[in-house]
């Protein structure tokens, strides 16, 4: 029996709710009904930056405020968009329920004050930026004022996981943006609940007036040759693979700044240290796991090839399988809020694992004997990542044995996102190598997924680029000549 789901469009502030489309979604399980988005193009778009005036009307830390109230209210039990965003992701999603409802649960999480005063503080240099022009005074005499302004944006969102409509808004908020967030097919409704939630709370709030969300079709060029151009958008903020970013490259001129947020595959590097003990080795496997397994592997961040410094020869093998047979154990122990599996095993992967569970010259595999849904080991023998590594997900990871952790840097490119590596003292040794073979990410072994919001993202800086740098610039003649003055002018 078909699902229907009502997606209405939002423009800043307002709800339009003729469903007069049908899309599917991303499972096939459920029809989305929709606005039709070409039909209120004129309304969601704006051609005048002045319109942005209002949200300087209001402080830094009205701003805080505002994002604080609206955690609270995203409120599993009370806030019945809420709950339907995560009634209806679990049905669309991979992540299995107990993760799922984690997320959803842990709002306050993102719209925290001291979380968002460290992003601010470490990514754009303190609140000031954001608040006034900053003044630096310059070498030559001149006084450089710098302030950091909002833009008028689209955010192309993911919806692997919640927390990107979360920290979407949360960003937005801050650089003080006029928003229009695209919708994603695999996850329609998290940042619509929390533009409605933000509706209810203060309709008339200036940032409630500068958000919008939409669904269309990506690559419905009825909509987006009228939305991306440089006229209406200065920014457009796209997660997802080529072919999401590709409906947008063909728009792309100057006056359009593209910030991409690609999908990534992540590793982690485990030194012979591991091998000191066999406490050390089950310790070292608990944290492995988490990098792995946690968040049920759908995000760029979990670890899916890793390299372990065993060696190649036949001792070095066998400690590869015996921490393998660790890693799939510790795997099952993970506790439920971020880990448990996930909903729908991949049958291409599947494939693959069942046509080399059996060659046991090549890879040893470590897995439930009545099937994968627990997910799997697999130790290469030959020192060689699993041909099929690009598929690797639904808890599956792949150690390859080194004879030098060093060997492994000749795997990376610029795909590689976050490594994790054990121990501090080698992850200290060999994180800039790391970072110019593509590492992108470097942290602890067992926290991939606890990553901060403080830190960069994909190796760039993503809500300082959301943010338009103005300088001004003050030049006194008596102290800064200028080109029009003879030298015998000069002071």
């Amino acid at each position: 029996m078909t699902t229907y789901v009502k997606i209405p469009l939002i423009i800043r502030g307002e709800i339009i709710e003729d469903y007069d489309i049908e899309h599917r979604d991303r499972s096939g399980e459920s029809t989305l009904l929709t606005p039709d988005v070409s039909k209120y193009s004129a309304q969601l778009l704006s051609d005048n930056s002045q319109s942005l005036m209002d949200l300087y009307d209001i402080s830094y830390d009205d701003i805080v405020e505002f994002l604080c109230a609206l955690g609270q209210r995203l409120d599993l039990d009370h806030n019945p968009y809420w709950r339907e965003a995560f009634e209806q992701s679990k049905r669309i999603s991979n992540l299995s329920d107990a993760v799922m409802e984690f997320y959803y649960r842990g709002a306050t999480r993102v719209f925290n004050k001291a979380a968002i005063d460290e992003i601010v503080e470490n990514r754009l240099g303190g609140s000031r930026y954001l608040e006034s022009w900053v003044s630096h005074k310059l070498i030559d005499g001149r006084t450089l004022s710098l302030r950091a302004l909002g833009a008028r944006a689209i955010h192309v969102i993911a919806g692997n996981l919640p927390g990107v409509a979360m920290s979407t808004v949360m960003r937005s908020a801050l650089t003080r943006s006029d928003t229009i967030i695209k919708l994603p097919s695999n996850d329609p409704l998290t940042a619509l609940a929390i533009v409605r939630t933000m509706i209810d709370m203060a309709p008339d709030h200036p940032l409630t007036k500068h958000f919008s969300a939409a669904y269309w079709k990506g690559g419905d060029e009825k909509v987006e040759e009228k939305i991306y151009q440089p006229q209406f958008i200065e920014k457009i903020v796209a997660w997802g693979g080529l072919n999401s970013v590709k409906h947008i490259t063909k728009y792309l001129q100057p006056g359009i700044d593209l910030i991409t947020l690609d999908p990534k595959s992540s590793t982690s590097l485990i030194g012979s240290e591991v091998f000191s003990s066999e406490s050390t080795m089950r310790e070292v496997a608990r944290r492995a796991a988490a990098d792995m397994g946690g968040l049920d592997q759908e995000a760029c961040l979990n670890a899916r090839v890793m390299y372990l410094e065993s060696g190649t020869d036949a001792e070095g093998i066998e400690r590869a399988n015996k921490f393998g047979k660790y890693l799939y154990e510790a795997l099952q122990q993970l506790p439920s809020t971020i880990s448990n599996g996930p909903k729908r095993f991949d049958p291409a992967l599947k494939a693959e694992i069942n046509s080399v569970i059996d060659l046991a010259d090549w890879y040893r595999v470590y897995a439930d004997e009545q099937g994968l849904e627990k997910g799997a080991v697999i130790v290469s023998q030959l020192g060689e990542a699993v041909d099929f590594s690009a598929l690797l997900s639904g808890r599956v990871g792949n150690i390859v044995p080194v004879d030098a952790i060093d060997d492994a840097l000749d795997n990376f490119s610029a795909y590689t996102q976050t490594v994790g590596i054990y121990p501090d003292s080698l992850k200290t040794r060999i994180r800039t190598r790391a970072a110019l073979c593509g590492g992108q990410m470097i942290t602890s072994l067992g926290y991939a997924t606890r990553a901060s919001g403080a830190g960069p993202q994909d190796a760039i800086e993503p809500i300082r680029r959301m943010c338009k740098w103005i300088a001004d610039s003050t030049c006194d003649p008596l102290s800064v000549p200028g080109p029009w003055m003879h030298p015998s002018e000069y002071s």
